[in-house]
């Protein structure tokens, strides 16, 4: 897959032009740039990245955890169980919301089999 223009990676991401400009401003991303022209352009290993970023926002991560995640990376196996611990903690904090969405869940549930036995209709 030859590289992608920034306009390319917001359509096949989905995140905004000015989201891909932020992400490289703060450290997030480091796209490549044309020799010629220095637009960005951005590899398969690029969108993978960003596919990674966009999950760990997806749970709630803080960009300051992403960063400190990516600047970890960047040090090398070394910093592996940091990174690990990094994660791990997301993923707790990602299961213990659903948790608490499955609880409301459950409540939301209970009420509508309350209006179906009563007869009434839901809106």
């Amino acid at each position: 897959m030859p590289s992608l223009s920034i306009q390319q990676t917001a359509q096949e991401t989905g995140l905004s032009i000015d989201t891909l400009r932020y992400y490289e401003r703060i450290g997030l991303l480091a796209p490549s740039r044309d020799a010629s022209s220095r637009h960005r352009r951005y590899s398969e290993r690029d969108l993978a990245w960003i596919d990674f970023v966009t999950k760990l926002r997806s749970t709630g991560m803080p960009l300051a955890e992403i960063h400190q995640y990516i600047h970890l990376y960047q040090q090398g196996e070394a910093t592996q169980a940091q990174r690990q611990r990094l994660l791990e903690a997301q993923a707790a904090r990602v299961e213990a919301r659903i948790a608490e969405l499955r609880e409301a869940l459950a409540v939301i549930h209970k009420k509508i089999d309350g209006y179906r036995k009563s007869g009434r209709k839901t809106a």
